[in-house]
């Protein structure tokens, strides 16, 4: 470890910085990075950027240096993780992290495999378990909007696996609905979510538009989960039937409770249920190896909005 090549975005690119490679304090893990995923936050957070940063909020890889105070990870652990909005991402040879939000690789996975799942089963997780609060007594329908995307894919998944409601799915395309339905989704509807009927719970990526027709299909009292960020959002349509709109943001708890480490525990649950077959990745797409032409061409795919499951870069091909 002699320097950290580090791949920073712009507006337009991503520029090549040679540093020292970081020392881990306190809670840090220093991880190699082996693989990385690009999501819709990488897009998003690289349009307002003024001056290059160091992107990436998901990763698995090897760990080679460990801060004072860690005590769940040790050097060689094979990790994944989403890291934190506030401090240098993934798309780099190496990456402090704050062990309490890094849990342990799947044993069944490749690292690529690995690190599309970290960001979207954290936030499916604490949507499903910490916003809706289902379990598997609960019952009901849920829809998933965007089944096909990462989050929904993950979003249809652990509903499957640990919930029993029954899950419906939009999808646009033909290999969008077959992607969900491969993900466990009960029954798939078009770009229509009146064709859903009526819903008790719903998952929305995309907010905008479509708070009148929640409202028509959403049960008395049902619930919404978002994770988009849509300006000046109405949710009166709601009020008449006292239905509610919850946000989720999986980033809340690395930036605002920094000692919680239920996400590296959500992280090793997800691990033991991709091992014993329950879950599986939702990696699509493998690009190598992670550089400036590969990442310029990861995020032009998630820019299209059209991606199925996740796009993964990975340090070496497989």
């Amino acid at each position: 470890m002699t320097t950290n090549r580090t791949f920073a975005a712009t507006r337009d690119s991503f520029v090549v910085f040679e540093a020292p490679v970081p020392e881990p304090t306190g809670h840090d893990l220093l991880v190699e990075v082996r693989a990385v995923s690009v999501n819709p936050v990488d897009v998003k957070v690289r349009a307002g950027l003024d001056e290059p940063r160091v992107l990436g909020f998901d990763a698995a890889g090897v760990v080679v240096a460990v801060g004072p105070d860690v005590t769940g990870r040790a050097v060689g652990d094979e990790v994944y993780y989403a890291g934190s909005i506030d401090r240098d991402g993934s798309n780099a040879r190496y990456q402090l992290v704050d062990e309490r939000i890094v849990g342990r690789k799947p044993a069944t996975l490749s690292f690529a495999d690995a690190a599309a799942l970290p960001l979207t089963s954290i936030t499916a997780w604490e949507a499903l378990f910490d916003k809706l609060h289902l379990s598997e007594s609960s019952t009901g329908t849920l829809l998933v909007v965007g089944g096909a995307g990462g989050t929904g894919s993950m979003v249809i998944q652990l509903a499957r696996a640990l919930t029993g409601v029954t899950v419906v799915a939009s999808a646009g395309r033909t290999e969008s609905a077959r992607w969900a339905t491969d993900m466990g989704a009960h029954r798939i509807v078009g770009r229509d979510l009146t064709e859903a009927g009526a819903v008790d719970y719903i998952f929305s990526p995309f907010s905008d538009g479509n708070v009148e027709v929640y409202a028509e299909i959403l049960a008395v009292q049902g619930q919404v989960v978002a994770i988009d960020d849509p300006e000046g959002l109405d949710t009166m349509p709601l009020k008449s039937k006292s239905q509610s709109w919850q946000w989720e943001f999986m980033f809340a708890k690395p930036l605002h409770l920094p000692e919680d480490s239920s996400q590296q525990r959500l992280l090793d649950r997800v691990a033991d249920l991709v091992d014993d077959g329950t879950l599986r990745s939702t990696a699509t797409t493998t690009l190598s190896p992670i550089d400036v032409e590969t990442l310029t061409e990861a995020h032009r795919v998630v820019e299209s909005s059209g991606a199925i499951g996740k796009i993964v870069v990975a340090l070496e091909s497989a």
